[in-house]
């Protein structure tokens, strides 16, 4: 019983985090490496694309379809993906997960065609498709409901880090060793990761290393019933539909900036592999600020005594404004306008998105969490398969962004409009 008084008196609050311990925020460290590591082996090809174009030979269709080609395999991943991560766990599923893309990501070197480059974009996507539900399903294992938002920005923001750390790397190691180290170097990182995600991580009931305090602040939330969760019986709630639907709708966006930015910096402002790094780190600094802001500002709301549903909803749908400026980038007059455009965007998309993806938490129980980021996802990848296409063939026929960036501007707030009908009050899904 006295165990229970703790609970009921914990306060996470910043005055109180020595006594109640932090080995949670080592978990979200963890999470925050494996989700950089994702992006810059993600990152790699967006950011040599203008040159392997040309010395490769392949169009804007071609290109295309190689990015279709790893978004295809990331939808089918996030079929299985998420429901092996509910029965293996994290620990084991997080480590195959990192395996599989890692060595992909290395393959990519052997590869000298279009089919080549396609079918190690295929062997990425598959493996890549497991970050997210196994991030997602671990914050939901290890934060109480008041803190996830935040971890979940922290973690995120690991995409913006891959997204900047990839251009101070790759241009210098591409010109100073060739572009099949870049993809060698870069790959071989997850590995490393592996070996400290198996050494540190253990559910918190597992876990020797967590302290009773911060155990008893991990369970304050209301326990899940422990019943079985049939993966079809998830899909008659509309609150997955929801979270679905605005995943379609804004992932394909982000698929869109990363794979299409550096040549669009390239064929509008004649930047190189040599001098495209300062903005793209610029935007992706810019975007990880986003992924953190807007997590906390979620989480500022609801301990100023706002609710879930307020807060997060209120937090959603100030991300989907900022976003909205981006439709005049294609007509920006110089690079750094066009920059400060794609910063905003960027930025906005992240903190969109770390408050979706906790809308998860917010409305199902934990033992089901994996399966539905899996579903969400494989829906933002149906819809960046769908964008990479359109794209491609956009720009081989009329040379322009206009149309891709009016596009990048209008999804959010029509994502936001559709999934406040759908899920208007974020209430706990009775399973």
């Amino acid at each position: 019983m006295a165990e229970s008084g703790i609970l009921k008196n914990t306060d996470p609050s910043a005055s109180t985090t020595e006594r109640v311990g932090h080995y949670r925020w080592t978990i979200c460290g963890l999470l925050f490496f494996a989700t950089t590591i994702n992006y810059v082996d993600r990152q790699v090809l967006g950011i040599l694309a203008p040159d392997l174009q040309k010395s490769i030979g392949w169009n804007e269709i071609d290109y295309g379809y190689i990015v279709t080609a790893f978004t295809a395999a990331y939808a089918l991943g996030m079929v299985i993906v998420g429901r092996l991560m509910d029965k293996l766990g994290t620990k084991i599923g997080y480590s195959i997960a990192l395996g599989i893309w890692s060595l992909a990501a290395m393959a990519h070197a052997l590869a000298g065609s279009v089919f080549g480059f396609a079918t190690a974009r295929f062997a990425l996507g598959l493996g890549e498709s497991g970050n997210f539900p196994a991030a997602i399903k671990t914050v939901a294992e290890w934060f109480p409901k008041k803190e996830r938002a935040l971890a979940t920005g922290i973690f995120n923001a690991g995409s913006n880090v891959g997204a900047v750390v990839a251009p101070l790397v790759v241009p210098w190691i591409t010109i100073t060793y060739g572009w099949q180290m870049a993809f060698i170097l870069t790959g071989a990182i997850g590995l490393i990761w592996i070996f400290f995600w198996v050494v540190l991580y253990e559910r918190p009931e597992r876990q020797k290393r967590l302290k009773a305090p911060e155990m008893a602040l991990i369970q304050s939330d209301p326990p899940d019933p422990q019943v079985r969760i049939p993966w079809l019986s998830l899909l008659r709630h509309k609150q997955i539909w929801a979270f679905a639907i605005a995943k379609f709708m804004t992932d394909p966006i982000w698929w869109f900036y990363l794979y299409w930015v550096p040549k669009y910096l390239n064929k509008s402002y004649g930047l190189t592999l040599d001098n495209v790094g300062p903005p793209l780190i610029v935007i992706y600094l810019m975007a990880d600020i986003g992924s953190v802001g807007g997590g906390w500002l979620s989480s500022f709301f609801i301990k100023k005594g706002w609710t879930v549903n307020k807060g997060r909803k209120t937090a959603m749908f100030i991300c989907a404004v900022l976003v909205v400026p981006i439709v005049f980038a294609s007509q920006a007059s110089e690079v750094w306008i066009a920059v400060a455009l794609l910063s905003l965007a960027t930025a906005a998309h992240q903190g969109w998105s770390a408050n979706l993806f906790t809308t998860t938490s917010d409305m199902f129980p934990r033992k089901a969490i994996g399966s539905i980021v899996g579903l969400g996802g494989m829906a933002g990848a149906i819809g960046g398969m769908l964008i990479a296409t359109l794209a491609g063939f956009l720009l081989e026929l009329t040379g322009s962004y206009v149309v891709l960036f009016i596009i990048c501007g209008s999804m959010y707030l029509l994502a936001f409009l559709i999934f406040n009908t759908l899920a208007p009050k974020l209430e706990q899904v009775e399973m």
